[in-house]
């Protein structure tokens, strides 16, 4: 399968035709319901989007305002979570500067997954890496109810050194908050250095 490339032009808030920071963030998790269009309505919403699909991931990239008139270019992939790609993931983990990783709080099964994701992603980023979990809610909840215990992800979160929040694909301004916030992070440990 070739790589597919498409622009869609949006509205650009952008203050700066350079940014001050690039940088890559991986989204990850298992194959779920509605993963990819968390991150789809977070990159519509008043950006360029410029889209790139091949095998087991999609590319993103969008402006990030971190502050006033300081912006930041993220590369955002969006790794497929299907078990034929597993193979072929760590090479997409190369030169990360940071990761989500995303599972339904209606399946123990995606909670049980998105501990062996995360050890992958260590295995290949190291220790200090900014991370955020997140624990998607969607329409399957009011049907099945939570299985996940969110005071166990929660302290799970702490523990791996995580941010945790929780949304749905209808949260874009909490998306964007934690974009922001995985920005700053990441910056500042860039100036650590």
């Amino acid at each position: 399968m070739g790589i597919k490339k498409k622009k869609i032009q949006l509205k650009n808030t952008s203050t700066s035709k350079h940014p001050d920071y690039k940088m890559k963030i991986l989204f990850i998790g298992p194959e779920i319901d509605e993963k990819s269009e968390i991150i789809t309505n977070f990159i519509k919403s008043r950006f360029n989007l410029d889209y790139k699909s091949t095998i087991g991931v999609e590319i993103f990239t969008k402006d990030v305002e971190y502050e006033p008139g300081k912006t930041a270019l993220l590369s955002i992939w969006d790794i497929g979570g299907d078990k034929r790609f597993e193979l072929i993931r760590s090479t997409f983990y190369k030169r990360a500067s940071g990761a989500l990783l995303v599972f339904d709080l209606s399946s123990e099964k995606t909670y049980e997954e998105i501990k062996k994701w995360l050890s992958e992603i260590k295995k290949f980023t190291g220790k200090d890496f900014p991370l955020v979990l997140i624990g998607k809610k969607g329409d399957k909840i009011e049907e099945v109810g939570v299985h996940i215990d969110r005071d166990d992800a929660i302290a799970f979160a702490k523990k791996e050194g995580m941010t945790y929040i929780e949304a749905s694909p209808e949260s874009v301004e909490l998306i964007e908050n934690t974009f922001l916030k995985l920005t700053r992070k990441i910056i500042a440990k860039r100036k650590k250095k």
